[in-house]
């Protein structure tokens, strides 16, 4: 990989990662409700996710991904109904009045799987893929070195823009009175059920 490929692919990263989509709905609405550092961990799970494709895409495992593909219907069925469960807490949670900060109780490692659920749910992503990296690079000779790299490009790419939703999601959350975070709360809720549906409900 030149320096060329790196920058190029690099910034056609940032801007895919940009585009508002579920992912970005995750993070925001787990980084809204929670705080920033579970819009951190959502983030870590997309990424992670995001890797596992890539790793498949690059290095031609279809055998891997026709083995997996009975897995990865489970986990979109399971993903689904783990988030809708998520949001149906959103929705139910009680909006306490105790100080601008207050955040909905949850664990770091449910935030995780919100975003690895997410990603892997979407088993077409190894297609995408496969479509996308030929546009920079010859697969057919990527090393183990490039695969490195193009994982660490996609990793600060992706978590890069992620993140900056998240930040922007907890600040937002800091300027909201109390009496309104119930609504945003239940808002978020819907959301959390909404891409649990879809994940569920995707051909």
């Amino acid at each position: 990989m030149t320096f060329g490929t790196i920058v190029a692919l690099f910034s056609a990263m940032v801007v895919l990662a940009s585009i508002p989509s579920v992912s970005v709905l995750a993070v925001s609405t787990r980084s809204a409700t929670s705080g920033f550092i579970h819009g951190v961990f959502t983030t870590i799970g997309i990424v992670v996710g995001d890797i596992i494709f890539i790793i498949i895409a690059i290095w031609g495992l279809s055998l891997l991904a026709e083995t997996m593909g009975s897995l990865f219907v489970l986990i979109k069925y399971l993903g689904g109904a783990y988030l809708m469960l998520l949001g149906i807490g959103l929705c139910r949670s009680k909006s306490q009045e105790v100080e601008t900060q207050e955040v909905i109780e949850t664990s770091l490692l449910s935030s995780f799987l919100t975003g690895l659920f997410i990603t892997l749910g979407d088993q077409k992503a190894t297609l995408f893929y496969l479509g996308f990296f030929p546009a920079f690079l010859d697969l057919s000779k990527v090393s183990y070195f490039d695969t490195s790299i193009i994982i660490a490009i996609t990793t600060v790419a992706v978590s890069g823009v992620k993140l900056g939703y998240a930040f922007m999601a907890d600040r937002a959350r800091l300027l909201i009175s109390s009496k309104t975070r119930k609504g945003i709360n239940i808002a978020a809720g819907c959301v959390m059920i909404a891409v649990g549906v879809f994940l569920v409900t995707k051909t």
